[in-house]
């Protein structure tokens, strides 16, 4: 299994996928570890999670470097990915653990006890992709953990580095053998430990038809998918936003990581009052990006992570173009046949072109004029996706007005491409089922447990 690296195209990792009897061991590891695990007190549990997210920010400038060498984002911010949202998803998660786990009270009854206890779900196989290895794995292992579950985690084949830092982490923090492992596997693989009665529950980020592959391969048990499956998100810019921060808030959504998220400002819909000084605004900003090795501290854009990727972004442009759309930057930074994809914005948009209703995953962005927000609605609504969306305006009572009716799983008002740990990360339609994160997210990975005592006969 080898890693090759969009910075020069070498074998920056190499593995050997774990044969049949390394999954053996795992699983059986897994099934042993987590009896005695669901009794260490929900606190213990999340003191050794707080411990490992320390040892990962102690060590975020190797674990940043690795990660620019496996999927090229600039390393003057991969760093960042475990210093800010992984290390206040694993605190706000292990902050709210004890009062969510708790025992959940009904109302009194002469001569019973009765409550609702919540189980861990047994063994939880958690399937992360390259894009944010550590922000989407996060999202699941440690809510996992603190449930009372052991995990097995399998990453993005670009990204194995990352698992077995998990590892160092979680034996720095003093976790019991077998609660956490990683596996190295292929897809075929990965389908027959779906498929093993041993796994309770399977936490699965990525694409559309990855999530149709999971589906599959658990089709012939009674278990529970959470499905992560990417968007194709849009951004509203009201006449009364303030263009200034909107355009520095959207420049930035629709290009950090080189638009390699989930959640990256795919479409934006402009009022057509303001409509050209905002455009005029986001070109003037987007030329400033600059595209080139991400071991350069100068650099504010990386390569995507293979030439294909990059390809596939080109392609969605070129359709755009011979539709009739409008490119706004010189794409003379562009490498052809290469992962070097430069930033494009793109006008004269519609609904006929992929570029505005397919998942994009690069550095390009469709801008069209609305009348209203009526047509706003109609155009944010009109997609298989719906992860998150957007709305840039002063007003929040409309904002609220609007944001009933989009079609979303999250829904921002001046601000696009984060997640909130205390907000349930969710998505509808083709972006998925499930949520992570949140009091409920944390819930998702127990099943509740009657207990009805009848104290006297």
């Amino acid at each position: 299994m080898k890693t090759i690296s969009p910075i020069d195209g070498s074998l920056y990792v190499e593995r050997a996928p774990a044969s049949d009897k390394v999954i053996e061991q795992a699983l059986e590891a897994s099934v042993t570890a987590q009896p005695a695990w669901k009794k260490v007190p929900v606190a213990e549990r999340a003191a050794i999670c707080r411990r490992m997210a320390d040892w990962c920010v102690a060590n975020a400038d190797q674990l940043g470097e690795e990660l620019t060498w496996q999927i090229g984002r600039p390393i003057a911010q991969s760093p960042g990915e475990i210093r800010r949202g992984f290390h206040e998803r694993v605190e706000y998660m292990s902050g709210i653990a004890e009062q969510t786990l708790a025992d959940l009270a009904v109302e009194k009854k002469a001569g019973f006890q009765r409550f609702i206890r919540r189980e861990p779900l047994g063994v939880v196989l958690v399937l992360a992709p390259w894009n944010y290895p550590w922000l989407t794995s996060v999202n699941a292992i440690v809510p996992a953990l603190l449930a009372g579950n052991t995990v097995v985690l399998k990453m993005a084949q670009q990204t194995p580095l990352v698992a077995e830092r998990y590892r160092q982490a979680f034996a720095a923090a003093g976790l019991p053998d077998g609660v956490f492992q990683f596996l190295h596997i292929d897809h075929e693989s990965a389908a027959r430990v779906i498929a093993d009665p041993r796994i309770g529950f399977i936490a699965f980020t990525g694409s559309v038809g990855g999530g149709h592959a999971v589906q599959r391969a658990a089709a012939g048990r009674f278990i529970a998918t959470g499905l992560e499956l990417g968007g194709k998100d849009p951004a509203y810019v009201r006449a009364d936003a303030p263009l200034r921060a909107t355009i520095e808030n959207l420049v930035d959504g629709a290009y950090f990581n080189s638009g390699q998220s989930c959640c990256a400002v795919e479409r934006i819909y402009v009022h057509r009052a303001v409509f050209k000084p905002f455009v005029e605004g986001f070109v003037e900003l987007a030329r400033q990006y600059r595209l080139g090795n991400p071991l350069e501290r100068q650099t504010t854009l990386g390569p995507l992570v293979r030439t294909e990727a990059a390809d596939s972004v080109r392609a969605q442009i070129r359709d755009a173009l011979d539709k009739g759309a409008k490119a706004l930057l010189d794409p003379k930074a562009d490498r052809e046949g290469t992962p070097y994809l430069a930033p494009q914005v793109l006008v004269n948009v519609d609904h006929g072109m992929a570029v505005m209703t397919e998942e994009t995953f690069g550095p390009v962005v469709g801008i069209m004029a609305v009348a209203s927000d009526e047509e706003a609605i109609g155009l944010m609504n009109d997609s298989r996706y719906g992860l998150t969306a957007s709305i840039w305006t002063a007003d929040a009572q409309a904002a609220i007005r609007i944001g009933d009716r989009v079609e979303t799983g999250t829904w921002f008002m001046n601000r696009c491409d984060y997640l909130d740990p205390a907000l349930a990360w969710t998505g509808v339609k083709d972006s998925g089922r499930g949520c992570t994160l949140s009091r409920l997210g944390l819930e998702s990975f127990t099943r509740p447990k009657s207990f009805h005592l009848r104290l006297t006969l």
